[in-house]
């Protein structure tokens, strides 16, 4: 993985660890529903985030080294990148 972005993705990691605590103690604590969906949608967020972060990790290690490889490897990075794209459409943004 690339330093710079495994750097990112860890800190990002603990930011939502931090978050699902909170959401955890809000439940806990019988916090106002609303409070707590908003704090849901800012995990959710912060998971896109990470998620963008290990894309942009993929393209420029793996799937880098896959299209120079060719062939059927080049087909399988193809292969990969549209089920991910596929996996992103039917959950939702």
């Amino acid at each position: 993985m690339i330093d710079d972005i495994k750097k990112r993705a860890m800190h990002r990691t603990r930011i939502l660890q931090g978050q699902l605590r909170g959401v955890e103690k809000m439940i806990d604590d019988e916090a106002y529903c609303v409070d707590i969906i908003t704090q849901t949608l800012a995990i959710q967020k912060s998971l896109r985030s990470l998620n963008k972060l290990l894309v942009e990790n993929h393209l420029r290690t793996h799937v880098a080294e896959m299209f120079d490889e060719g062939g059927s490897r080049r087909e399988v990075a193809v292969d990969e990148l549209l089920k991910v794209f596929e996996l992103q459409n039917n959950r939702g943004s």
